[in-house]
C-alpha cells in the first residue's frame, strides 16, 4: 500500500482559514458545523507537526553552527 502523502503547511493553513471563514458565517447546520470543526482540528495538527518540525530543525542548525554564528546586516534591494 503507498503512503499517503503529507500535506503540506501552506495547503493545511489555507484549508484551515476556509473552514473558520465558513463556519464565523453562521450559516451552517449542526451537523456541518461539527463536520467542518473536525476537520479544522485535523488541518490543527497538521500544521502544529509542521512548525514543531521546522522549529526542531532550525535548534538543530543553530547549535551545528553555534561556532560559526556572526551576525550580518540584511541587505534589502541592490
Amino acid at each position: 500500500m503507498a503512503r499517503k502523502k503529507e500535506m503540506a503547511f501552506e495547503e493545511a493553513l489555507g484549508a484551515l482559514e476556509q473552514i473558520v471563514a465558513e463556519i464565523e458565517t453562521g450559516e451552517l447546520s449542526l451537523a456541518d458545523l461539527m463536520a467542518k470543526y473536525s476537520e479544522g482540528i485535523k488541518l490543527s495538527d497538521v500544521c502544529m507537526t509542521s512548525l514543531k518540525r521546522a522549529e526542531e530543525t532550525m535548534d538543530l542548525l543553530v547549535k551545528e553552527t553555534a561556532a560559526g554564528i556572526a551576525e550580518e546586516k540584511l541587505q534589502i534591494g541592490g
